[in-house]
C-alpha cells in the first residue's frame, strides 16, 4: 500500500513538472519570432528557463514534504480512529446496563400504576 502511495505521488509530481515544461516550451516557441525582430528578446528564454526550473524544484520539493504530512495524517486517524472504537464500546456497554435497569424498574413501576 505505501508503494502505491509512493507512485501515486510520483506521478503527480510528474504530471505537474510536464505541465511546467510544456507551457515553457510553448513560451519558447513564441519567443523564437520575437528574437528575430528584436535583439533585447534573447533575455525572455533565459528568463523562461529559469523559471521553469525554479518551478520544478519547488514542485519536487513541496512533494517530499507532502508525503511526511500525509504519513502523519495518517497516522493521526489511526489514532482518532481507535478512540471512537473504544468510545462506542464503552457507550454501548453502559447502554446495555441502563436498559437491565430500565426493565427492572418498569415492573415496579407497573405494580404503582395499578394502585
Amino acid at each position: 500500500m505505501n508503494l502505491k502511495r509512493q507512485s501515486g505521488g510520483n506521478s503527480a509530481l510528474i504530471a505537474t513538472v510536464a505541465i511546467i515544461w510544456g507551457c515553457a516550451t510553448a513560451m519558447m516557441a513564441v519567443c523564437i519570432p520575437m528574437i528575430d525582430i528584436t535583439d533585447d528578446a534573447i533575455i525572455l528564454p533565459i528568463f523562461i528557463i529559469l523559471g521553469a526550473s525554479v518551478s520544478t524544484v519547488v514542485a519536487w520539493r513541496s512533494g517530499s514534504r507532502e508525503k511526511g504530512e500525509i504519513d502523519e495524517l495518517s497516522n493521526k486517524f489511526r489514532t482518532i480512529q481507535e478512540r471512537v472504537i473504544d468510545l462506542e464500546a464503552i457507550c454501548s456497554a453502559q447502554e446495555l446496563e441502563i436498559n437491565k435497569k430500565f426493565e427492572q424498574l418498569e415492573p415496579t413501576d407497573q405494580h404503582r400504576s395499578r394502585s
